[in-house]
């Protein structure tokens, strides 16, 4: 009897930059388990509704890595108009909890990853001139039915506006299109950076007046714009009616904000951290099903991609059920990274 082989993953134990430079060679392609249904991503049929956040996908390597292992949409790393390092480890710290809520939360830290952690990597990115190669080389290799999105976002700078930030993020969506990315994936929310480019999609002004910018820069090319956790339906009318006719997609949930505690002292100096995985599932499947209704209501020609403790068929399967069009996993491809198949292979059966 021949054991299954073993796929490496992203070792938490390292720092990002180790983990950037010693990406796993892409593996042999594998036969993909056929999902039933016409799914399709902003307009571009696929063969499954599965993707991949930009969480795993530190360059084009990673990306090529997952595209044979069952993912049908790539989701290049968040990238910028400047290199940026990233935080110092822990950047995936375990945490210990039940299903978060809309209600702030303390949670605790924990000794082995038991389906959650905290994220703490602050939105890294290389040089320009690194990843727009890097994209480029990427979308040459891809296979022609794979999506290759390209998660951005802007670089506040001392003195900016908000008309700075948008034509930052134009710029980095423009070259990201340039390079020959297949959308574009505006990254609106981000619990562990201080600045407002983690916190846009608070804000439904700024978040109308940034992606009218960036609609402009890459013309027809489908734009996502991710946000994080929405509790007040008063904030989804106000978000869905500032954007739902700019953009082609919203992806969420990004996370959900806690504080983190380890043996009584918060940790990260205090900020929070967005919280990933099982413990938001739940969470964020409620939050998609309430912006369906009101995309519903308001007759938007807007997808929900569902983003969250994603590692089942039957999880799909919910997300979908609650108005997704399609899904994207983070948390748990990178602890396992057959689970793209495992699922597709449930699909094929359940289905």
């Amino acid at each position: 009897m021949t054991s299954s082989p073993t796929f490496p993953h992203y070792d938490p134990s390292r720092s990002y930059a180790w983990n950037y430079a010693n990406a796993p060679e892409p593996v042999a392609a594998v036969d993909e388990p056929i999902v039933p249904g016409d799914w399709n991503c902003c307009g571009r049929k696929v063969a499954s509704p599965l993707g991949i956040a930009a969480g795993p996908l530190l360059n084009g390597k990673w990306c090529l890595y997952y595209a044979n292992l069952g993912f049908d949409v790539l989701t290049y790393k968040t990238v910028r108009s400047r290199q940026r390092d990233c935080y110092e480890l822990p950047n995936l710290q375990p945490v210990t909890c039940g299903m978060l809520t809309e209600k702030p939360a303390l949670v605790r830290a924990g000794n082995q990853m038991n389906g959650s952690w905290a994220v703490s990597f602050g939105m890294p990115s290389a040089d320009p001139d690194a990843w727009r190669r890097d994209i480029e080389w990427t979308r040459n290799r891809l296979p022609a039915d794979k999506i290759l999105s390209v998660s951005v976002v802007g670089s506040v700078q001392d003195g900016w506006t908000n008309d700075d930030l948008a034509n930052d993020y134009a710029l980095c969506a423009k070259w990201a299109v340039e390079s020959g990315a297949d959308c574009i994936e505006t990254n609106f929310s981000c619990p562990n950076v201080s600045t407002c480019d983690g916190q846009l999609y608070h804000n439904a002004h700024q978040s109308r007046e940034i992606a009218e910018v960036v609609r402009a820069a890459i013309g027809n090319t489908p734009l996502l714009i991710k946000i994080g956790h929405l509790v007040q339906d008063e904030a989804i009318h106000s978000l869905l009616a500032a954007v739902g006719k700019i953009a082609d997609a919203l992806v969420m949930t990004n996370s959900i904000a806690s504080s983190v505690i380890q043996d009584d002292e918060l940790m990260f100096g205090g900020q929070q951290r967005g919280i990933c995985g099982e413990a938001i599932r739940k969470e964020s499947v409620r939050q998609l099903g309430r912006f369906a209704k009101v995309i519903a209501e308001q007759n938007l020609l807007l997808q929900l991609i569902g983003v969250g403790g994603i590692s089942t068929a039957d999880h799909v399967r919910s997300y979908l059920a609650a108005g997704a069009h399609a899904c994207q996993l983070a948390t748990s491809p990178m602890i396992n990274p057959q689970v793209g198949l495992e699922i597709r292979r449930q699909m094929a059966l359940q289905m």
